[in-house]
């Protein structure tokens, strides 16, 4: 029996009931239809019928075949009252609304203290930083208070696994939004520190500029050059610019869940951008001096 819990097919088995877990869970306490978990005699009760699917594929693409002749069933199991899933429900919707509505606050009123700050670029990235360290401190709260939840619930009210399956499902998105907002903290200081007037700052915008000066030149040498479309892009790069960050901040408004893989890919898109403008804007040549003139 330890050889079969241990082994690398039980680990495989057991992510996959999770998965399915996982997702029973957050229909249940999201309210949608379909769910396995239901409410019987005013006890939540638990379809197992999933969990054996899973089980039964596991066996058949293994060569259990035979697994497939088994009739479907579906026994159910008790696993807490049911006025504690309707509390559930209630801060799962509040936790849902609050992930949308508290990081767009939060992040007026850092405009807002930036806008009326002395140095504005100073102060943002004062508060770029201190996002991302208050992202850091809130996610260890968020870790000590579930070691806190889950020792404080009596087993005979709510299981032990029970109890942390439920709080990782309401703390999902709260530690999604913790990640995110970390990363856009450290994106908004790096931004307001390489643009502005530090030596360290000047000099890494000067290597970009040699660099892509040195490719602009090999490719002149090769017979590519950008012509009529690089000296309006130089004539334009201010504009285009702005376009391009205020493009990527827009996406990155209206993507319904971002995280932060979503803000490194968007940052990388926006970085190539910024480089393709200042790579095809050629400055234009100088216009030939008038005769006559010293």
């Amino acid at each position: 029996m330890h050889k079969i819990v241990t082994g690398p097919r039980f680990a495989s088995l057991w992510v996959q009931a999770n998965t399915v877990v996982h997702k029973i869970l957050v229909k249940a306490l999201s309210g949608q239809g379909g769910s396995s978990v239901s409410i019987s005699n005013g006890q939540v009760v638990l379809s197992l019928g999933p969990f054996i699917n899973v089980v039964k594929q596991d066996l058949i693409k293994r060569g259990f075949t035979i697994v497939s002749k088994i009739p479907a069933i579906n026994p159910t199991i008790a696993l807490f009252s049911a006025k504690y899933l309707v509390k559930a429900q209630t801060g799962y919707r509040l936790i849902n609304d609050l992930k949308i509505v508290l990081p767009i606050l939060a992040l007026l009123l850092l405009a807002l203290g930036v806008y009326v700050a002395r140095g504005h670029r100073r102060a943002l990235i004062g508060a770029g930083l201190g996002l991302a360290a208050s992202m850091l401190v809130l996610g260890a709260g968020l870790l000590i208070f579930r070691g806190v939840y889950l020792n404080s619930v009596p087993n005979n009210v709510l299981p032990a696994d029970a109890a942390a399956a439920m709080f990782d499902t309401l703390g999902r998105f709260i530690k999604e939004g913790l990640r995110t907002l970390l990363v856009v903290g450290l994106v908004v200081a790096a931004g307001a520190f390489l643009t502005g007037p530090s030596i360290t700052a000047v000099r890494i915008r000067r290597a970009f500029a040699d660099g892509l000066a040195w490719i602009r030149r090999g490719g002149e040498r090769h017979g590519v050059a950008a012509g009529p479309v690089g000296t309006w892009t130089y004539a334009h790069r201010k504009v285009l610019r702005i376009s391009a960050v205020a493009l990527a901040a827009l996406i990155f408004v209206f993507w319904g869940q971002p995280t932060a893989a979503v803000v490194i890919v968007l940052v990388i898109l926006l970085l190539v951008v910024l480089g393709l403008i200042e790579l095809i804007g050629s400055r234009p040549p100088a216009a030939p001096p008038v005769a006559g003139q010293s």
